[in-house]
């Protein structure tokens, strides 16, 4: 069974602050959780490794395109 993710440890595996992950999660810039535990939300490490993967490279913005 996969291992799940605290925002606490999501912060920390992406290397920022754990407020931020709200943040980030209000704006669209983390997948939404796979699960909850009362009203914590829990995400499954395949899924952040698999967007960690799939997501633009360093320097990206929303809005812009590769061809910009």
């Amino acid at each position: 069974m996969d291992g799940y993710l605290t925002s606490a440890q999501l912060a920390d595996k992406l290397g920022i602050k754990p407020s931020s992950v709200h943040r980030y999660r209000t704006r669209g810039d983390v997948p939404e959780p796979d699960e909850y535990v009362g009203r914590t939300p829990l995400w499954k490490e395949t899924s952040i490794e698999t967007w960690l993967a799939e997501r633009p490279g360093q320097g990206w913005r929303k809005g812009k395109t590769k061809d910009a």
